[in-house]
């Protein structure tokens, strides 16, 4: 139920449903649905009297606990017009259907229209809660399909009469269900069975009468859903087709906004009032502006945030800040606070007293320190002696200084003449000398004639 009233609603505030028929008239409301009010309505047009109204009550009772206190009830007149009570809660909402003796519904379906408040509520027992002379009941349970056979059944012995049964479709074409080869079935009761040739989605009333009148049986509200075939349906199949719905301009929601209908007449609040279709319209463009303001601001602050809180930038401890970034400390752009700036650690000069480290012997400076540190005063200049604080602890250091090759060596030109190298001998035929002096060497030829 609740699906099926949620639905509805969707589609008769987009302005999807009306009242569409052949017939030569047309209705309209004349005065504003008020509850405990006189409710007053007029027929235009070539009609064929006379004319009755069926006022069937729509969606759930406003009273607490849900109280129902409404009733299905019609009314006949012959002239073009009538009025009558609506013994209707504030806030609750109803269906209208005109006809004349052509048939059923031939006047037109209003939408369900909201009743508005009054002072007077003495019409309603708020305590009591009406129900139907007869209860019917379908098969399947709680669900029409297109196309697909519906079983109508109740007990024979609570109706008076031949029960008759109308589909009542809220802003279109409303019918009489017709009824044959009736029979009885266990636990089903006795009825009839109906395929109903209305077109999937639609929303649909089933009221049901007897001899007492229409609806002394109650309604049920169904949504049409989809069957396993559309053989049924042809061009007279009643729907809710676009349009005007029937009976003019009347409150269709709680804050008085109505509809537009296709007759002539219209309430004395018409003027006021708004159509279902503008205010959904409204609706969707306030959301959509809203939507995008929203949007829009979020989009602010995230842009001021980020200009207030701007992102950190990585330290370079080893480069200094490039150009792209501003070059110097002058430029315009982001520059690390002082004292994030790297500083180079410089060795502080050490301090060491002047004291006689060398003396003169024989002419000759005889140092007293292989080497000192780069700065260190000279100890030469001075042999005198002054006191001075204890020098500091002072860690060796050692320096080391690295020399490179040199230019590589010229290469010997070939047209260059050789040098000679004179070397001394090298007395490698020297022998012992053998016992004898047979085997010992004659002199050499100068030796001897010296000797002669």
């Amino acid at each position: 139920m609740a699906r099926a009233l949620a639905l509805y609603t969707l589609v008769t505030s987009l302005g999807l449903l009306h009242a569409s028929t052949a017939s030569a008239f047309s209705w309209d409301f004349t005065s504003t649905p008020k509850q405990c009010q006189n409710l007053s309505l007029s027929i235009s047009g070539s009609g064929s009297p006379p004319y009755s109204v069926l006022v069937i009550p729509f969606g759930a009772s406003p009273l607490p606990n849900n109280t129902e206190v409404r009733r299905i009830f019609q009314v006949q007149f012959n002239g073009s017009s009538t009025s009558f009570q609506l013994a209707y809660p504030t806030d609750s909402q109803f269906v209208a259907v005109v006809s004349d003796s052509t048939g059923f519904g031939s006047g037109g379906t209003s939408v369900a229209a909201t009743v508005q408040s009054s002072s007077d509520s003495s019409c309603y027992n708020s305590s009591i809660e009406v129900s139907p002379a007869f209860a019917f009941s379908i098969v399947p349970a709680n669900q029409i399909v297109e196309c697909s056979q519906t079983r109508i059944w109740w007990d024979p012995a609570d109706v008076q009469g031949t029960p008759s049964f109308q589909g009542v479709i809220p802003g279109g074409q409303s019918f009489s269900i017709p009824e044959s080869n009736f029979s009885t079935v266990a636990e089903e009761g006795y009825g009839f069975t109906w395929t109903p040739s209305v077109r999937i989605g639609t929303t649909l009333l089933l009221v049901g009468g007897d001899n007492r009148g229409p609806g002394t049986g109650g309604s049920g509200l169904y949504i049409v859903s989809q069957g396993s075939t559309q053989d049924c349906l042809n061009s007279n199949s009643p729907s809710s087709t676009p349009g005007s719905p029937a009976g003019g301009s009347y409150p269709t929601s709680t804050n008085g906004a109505g509809t537009g209908g296709s007759g002539s007449g219209s309430s004395p609040s018409s003027s006021s009032s708004h159509t279902n279709v503008g205010a959904i319209v409204g609706g969707v463009i306030g959301g959509v502006c809203g939507f995008l303001a929203a949007l829009a601001l979020v989009g602010l602050v995230i842009w001021r945030r980020r200009r207030t809180h701007p992102k950190a930038r990585p330290v370079d401890l080893l480069n200094g800040p490039s150009e792209e970034d501003g070059g110097n400390e002058n430029s315009g752009g982001e520059q690390l606070p002082r004292y994030y700036e790297p500083e180079p650690f410089v060795l502080p000069e050490p301090y060491t007293p002047s004291v006689p480290t060398m003396s003169e012997v024989g002419g000759t400076a005889v140092a007293g320190a292989a080497a000192r540190r780069p700065g260190t005063p000279s100890a030469m200049s001075t042999t005198n002696t002054r006191k001075s604080a204890a020098p500091p602890s002072l860690r060796p250091v050692n320096i080391v200084q690295h020399e490179d090759a040199g230019p590589p060596e010229e290469q010997v030109q070939e047209e260059q003449e050789p040098e000679t190298v004179e070397l001394p001998p090298a007395y490698t035929n020297l022998k012992p000398r053998r016992e004898g002096g047979s085997s010992s060497p004659s002199p050499p030829a100068a030796e001897a004639q010296a000797s002669s």
